[in-house]
């Protein structure tokens, strides 16, 4: 027998970044504050993406910047096809945005004056990144907004909690949905859903992000209607730790920053060279899309990919990047005298469930924050350290949108919670996905991936999981030309510069279409 409860406030499914922040604004009211529910699938600070974090918070921070010259950059990364618009608010609202977290108690690394350390990261202009530790960003800005979070009376969180199916009233409102808690089915009838379930990177083989990040959110939303952006666009980060592990440990960006140099093999193989240079003019500053391809192009050749800091950061690797150091000693490489073995891994999705700059979808009652959302301002491929700001960013706006939703007078139509993938067919979409459509991509591949997705389908019901992948592949299939993360070997060159807008029924008659 399932359970019941009605909730007349927000539920928030995800407790990265986006979600805490969404329902500490929905809270945050003149009058008596909304009460919010947050359902984390894990404990707080485990299980997102948000508290993996290394590089920081891109902002215009400092003199030499200004908002203006950060949306150019977010632009020219975005490949043509980020929304002005919401760029123009991201960057704006950035500063204050970051500002609000040190206040929170976010311990940003400071200079003696008291503004804020700033470094330089690939295809940045200015510095701009907001760091904490060198490496360390994400894990204590989440610990001082969940300390918020913990210390608001009004805000219920329950860890091992995930969502099942969204729930609908006769004129497709999302009213409530099935959660599981605690291994328990329980129907939640509620005045609006947040999602902040983060990215999809969960779906590849190899990925930075945890384990629990899958695109279920994105799946959800899908299977409820709303209609989904660019999901073929997915950044792979350059410069995994390639050590067998799973999640793969990240080399962030800030090293290449510092000045570590890629090379094709170990340091003082006489035939390991830099290799950077043949294929950016930027080098190792060059945006992750181009960096990642190249260091795809100089491991199938053979010939291996390599960090190397030895001369750029050397004996400074445990203040300077406590996190890097950690993962390579466990592997027993040491980075201040050794180059790090790299591999291109599964980031970020730039795709997800599309919304307004406030954070609502397609579908009334129902709002999207963080790297579940697409808002457009990352367009075809993010700009470094850009994700922690439009989570807090967006995920604030969405909580206040969420604070003046009232409880729907209809009642949810019947519904049955979305199957599971099985763990044996997880790992073979995961393998299948890393495989087809990775780095590089043709129509072939694509269409053999969509073709292991029927069976899987077949085999298993139309798992969120499932549909989340089914997206991308149609997206990327049909999407015929090479654009920032998404590269075609058989179609290498842009053509129009156009967003994605699918639904999943309009998805089958693309890909019937591209086929």
């Amino acid at each position: 027998m399932t359970d019941r409860i009605t909730f007349d406030g927000p539920v928030i499914l995800g407790a990265g970044l986006a979600g805490l922040t969404a329902a500490l604004s929905a809270t945050d009211g003149a009058a008596a504050p909304r009460q919010a529910l947050v359902l984390s699938p894990t404990p707080l600070a485990t299980g997102c993406s948000s508290a993996w974090a290394q590089g920081g918070m891109a902002a215009a921070l400092s003199d030499e910047d200004a908002p203006a010259l950060h949306a150019a950059d977010t632009m020219a990364a975005g490949a043509g096809l980020c929304d002005p618009k919401a760029v123009e608010l991201l960057t704006t609202e950035g500063p204050a945005a970051v500002r609000a977290l040190a206040a929170l108690g976010a311990p940003f690394d400071r200079k003696a004056d008291g503004e804020f350390v700033l470094s330089l990261e690939a295809a940045h202009a200015k510095a701009r990144v907001a760091r904490v530790g060198g490496d360390g960003a994400g894990a204590a800005i989440m610990a001082a907004v969940i300390a918020a979070v913990r210390a608001a009376p009004s805000i219920e969180v329950r860890e091992n909690a995930r969502a099942r199916r969204l729930l609908q009233d006769t004129t497709g409102r999302v009213v409530g949905l099935i959660a599981e808690i605690d291994g328990k089915l329980v129907e939640i009838r509620c005045a609006s859903v947040i999602l902040a379930t983060g990215g999809v990177g969960g779906l590849y083989a190899v990925t930075t992000t945890p384990a629990e990040v899958r695109g279920e959110g994105l799946g959800l939303a899908a299977l409820a209607g709303a209609v989904i952006a660019d999901p073929e666009f997915v950044q792979f980060h350059p410069t995994a730790i390639d050590i067998g592990r799973d999640p793969a440990p990240l080399a962030t960006e800030a090293l290449r920053g510092e000045g570590a140099i890629l090379r094709n093999a170990p340091l003082g193989d006489k035939d390991g060279r830099a290799f950077m240079a043949d294929y950016h003019p930027a080098r190792e500053l060059a945006p992750r899309d181009v960096v990642a391809r190249a260091i795809h192009a100089e491991r199938a050749a053979g010939r291996g990919a390599f960090l190397d800091a030895t001369t750029a950061v050397g004996a400074h690797f445990p203040h300077e990047f406590p996190a890097v150091f950690a993962a390579c000693m466990s592997a027993g490489i040491d980075p201040r005298v050794q180059p790090i073995p790299v591999t291109p891994a599964v980031h970020y999705h730039m795709g997800g469930v599309a919304t307004d700059l406030d954070g609502r979808t397609s579908l009334q009652g129902l709002l999207a924050a963080g790297e579940c959302a697409s808002t457009g301002v990352h367009g075809a491929n993010r700009l470094a350290s850009n994700s922690l700001l439009e989570a807090a960013v967006f995920g604030a706006r969405a909580g206040r949108v969420a604070r003046e939703l009232n409880l729907g007078v209809e009642p949810p139509l019947a519904a049955a919670p979305a199957p599971d993938l099985p763990d044996a067919a997880f790992q073979a979409l995961r393998q299948a996905m890393s495989r087809d459509a990775g780095v590089i991509r043709d129509a072939d591949g694509l269409n053999r991936l969509l073709t292991a997705l029927d069976a899987l389908e077949d085999a298993n019901g139309l798992a969120p999981t499932l549909v989340a992948a089914r997206l991308i592949a149609r997206a990327a299939l049909a999407r015929q030309e090479s654009r920032g993360g998404h590269f075609r070997t058989d179609f290498p060159a842009t053509a129009l510069a156009e967003r994605t807008f699918v639904t999943l029924e309009a998805a089958g008659a693309l890909r019937r279409q591209a086929a």
